[in-house]
């Protein structure tokens, strides 16, 4: 009774929540009876106690259950993936996500633990008494039985979708083929084997890597090639900024006009194509791939989880080519997506977290001090940085659920009824006035003549599951194809003093590709360097752009599930000899740079004139930073 009435439960919020992408008769049969295996294998283990002990575990057993089911509802409904061991590991930021996760829980969510209950109501009300002793061969008759719907279910599932184990980055065809909870299990396997990989990695691994980068290496542009050479360098994160929004206009008045304006800044080089590639880390995942030109991990954040490795990252290449000083700036807590060791790794000199800002109740939203008062008091900290440096601020106000205090609004909601999607064009305008103002200040400070400020959305803020709602802002239907092209965020390299011939730059590039192009720009050339991107101003660049779940985009095709798209016509292409060899590459891609970062592999390379990060030196506390001072 437990089994069928859970299996029905599981598959009502298959239907309900979730968005799989059924496309055949043995899809839908897959996704009906996959539940089962699993349902029926986690409570078999009830029948190993007696009497009223099998109760109790019947309740424990589906208590959890439940909860790992309505815990990816949730997940689901903001980020459209999974939870992962790695996530569930991610226990320092749980206590801060506050009015994100409020947002995504639902009055009428109680109906998916109106199950328990009734359950629980019977067995304290001894409705179900006790069941009688059961025979060994009964017990082991439910385990094997569950083994033998699962092996039937995968090997349905293989003929379908061949290698799916192996294959596939991609946690929605994990789960309708074989189901949340069978997910899960393989999921913790897939982690613990990663676990082990850099215990057994060595100095040989390396070479794979090494060969791959090298052959797939672009020179510089000799136009852009140190057109920033002894610059200072300005890195900010526009949180949840989406490529739609430049040039966007709400009732006809302009969202973001200060960003706008710089699009059209002959001093700034603006990249109209440009891609988010972030995986479940998100705003972490941003920063990874900027300063190390590798990809996310498919499953959790680089930042939680490798956070220990060796890394030549931007911070240390810039400290070991005449570089003063490093600095991150956020105003959160050092622990939050555990920044702190992270930073340590990429080798910041300084990380000026909440503990260095005011923290004014009136001036704190969401995930930290607003962005206005954020970058007003950064000023001063970076008026004291011995030049040049490189800085990288982490901004948090344009963040889901997107809530703004009255006082701060300056402009009026979107009217489709979608309460987070009608908030997001006034914060996505409150974080322009603060933009302008960072600009006002730098330029007050000195500072600004001899900055290079680079400017990047960090991730999608409107996800899938909000379509409707877009569709009707942008007067278009939001198919599979347009929401792989609203993955699209602004990068906008803004150079003063008329060193470059700025413009929109066409380039097809994506967050993995932004190192190698700064680098270049300051002179620095990359040859030597494990990086996965190429610089977006060279002419040889590839121009194809690799998601975390093996999609990819080019300026001719799109490919999303498996399926490709001529960019043309946002139609499926019949070229797909074309497509598979771009799937290829791209899977080959985010594998090795998997097995750099699981296996640790950078700390068996050596790059001549580069500095390795010593992290016992970095001390990012306030008394050693008064002492420095």
């Amino acid at each position: 009774m437990i089994t069928l009435i859970f299996w029905l439960k599981t598959y009502t919020i298959y239907q309900v929540e979730f968005s799989l992408g059924i496309e055949n008769s043995i899809q839908k049969f897959l996704l009906f009876i996959n539940p089962i295996s699993s349902t029926l294998f986690f409570l078999s283990f009830a029948l190993l106690f007696k009497g009223k002990a099998r109760n109790r575990a019947y309740l424990i057993i589906h208590f959890i259950l439940s909860f790992v089911l309505y815990g990816n509802v949730v997940y689901y409904r903001f980020f459209n993936d999974f939870v992962t061991v790695p996530v569930l590991m991610q226990t320092q930021n749980f206590g801060q996500l506050g009015g994100s996760a409020l947002a995504l829980i639902h009055p009428t969510d109680v109906l998916y633990f109106l199950d328990f209950i009734v359950l629980a109501l019977l067995v304290l009300t001894k409705k179900i008494k006790p069941q009688e002793k059961l025979s060994r061969k009964a017990i082991a008759t439910a385990f094997i039985s569950a083994i033998l719907i699962f092996t039937t279910n995968l090997a349905i599932a293989e003929s379908d979708r061949p290698q799916l184990l192996t294959r596939t980055f991609d946690r929605n065809y994990l789960v309708k083929y074989l189901g949340v909870h069978n997910f899960t299990i393989y999921d913790i396997i897939q982690s613990s084997k990663s676990a082990s990989q850099r215990a057994f990695a060595d100095s040989n691994d390396i070479t794979e890597v090494k060969n791959y980068t090298n052959s797939t290496y672009v020179k510089p542009n000799e136009k852009y090639f140190g057109a920033a050479k002894d610059m200072n360098v300005i890195y900010i994160s526009m949180e949840s900024v989406q490529g739609f929004l430049i040039d966007y206009k709400l009732r006809g008045e302009e969202v973001m006009p200060f960003l706008n304006s710089l699009t059209k800044d002959s001093n700034t080089l603006y990249f109209d194509n440009f891609f988010h590639q972030t995986a479940q880390g998100k705003t972490s995942d941003a920063e990874f791939l900027m300063e190390n030109s590798m990809y996310p991990l498919p499953q959790g954040s680089v930042f939680t989880t490798k956070a220990m490795n060796t890394y030549q990252g931007l911070p240390s290449i810039l400290k070991s080519n005449g570089f003063n000083y490093t600095a991150a700036l956020h105003g959160n807590s050092k622990t939050f997506w555990n920044r702190e060791e992270m930073y340590k790794s990429q080798g910041y000199d300084m990380f000026y977290d909440s503990s260095y800002y005011n923290m004014l109740s009136e001036n704190i939203i969401g995930y930290g001090l607003k962005d206005k008062p954020f970058l007003k008091e950064s000023i001063p900290y970076l008026k004291e940085m011995p030049q040049p440096f490189y800085t990288k601020f982490i901004t948090v106000t344009h963040h889901f659920p997107y809530p703004l205090e009255e006082k701060d609004r300056t402009l009026e909601p979107a009217t489709t009824g979608d309460k987070s999607v009608d908030q997001y064009f006034q914060t996505a305008r409150y974080f322009d006035e603060s933009l302008k103002q960072f600009f006002d200040d730098l330029k007050s400070s000195g500072l600004y003549d001899n900055t290079m400020v680079v400017m990047y959305g960090d991730h999608y803020g409107i996800s899938e599951n909000h379509k409707r709602a877009m569709g009707e802002l942008l007067g278009k239907e939001i198919t599979p194809f347009e929401q792989a092209q609203l993955q699209r965020v602004p990068l906008l390299i803004h150079i003063p003093g008329e060193k470059i011939e700025g413009g929109v730059n066409h380039t097809y590039g994506g967050q993995v590709d932004v190192r190698p192009t700064i680098l270049h720009l300051l002179g620095i050339d990359t040859k030597n360097y494990i990086e996965f991107g190429s610089d977006l101003l060279s002419t040889e660049d590839h121009q194809i752009v690799p998601f975390r779940n093996g999609d990819f985009v080019t300026p001719e095709f799109t490919e999303v599930s498996g399926k490709c798209y001529s960019n043309e016509t946002g139609e499926l292409t019949q070229d797909s000899k074309t497509c598979a060899q771009y799937s290829e590459a791209v899977k080959k891609e985010l594998e090795l740079s998997d097995k750099t970062v699981y296996g640790d592999l950078l700390r068996f390379h050596e790059v001549k004139g580069f500095k390795p990060v010593k992290r016992s030196t970095l001390d990012y506390s306030k008394a050693e930073h008064l002492n420095q001072q």
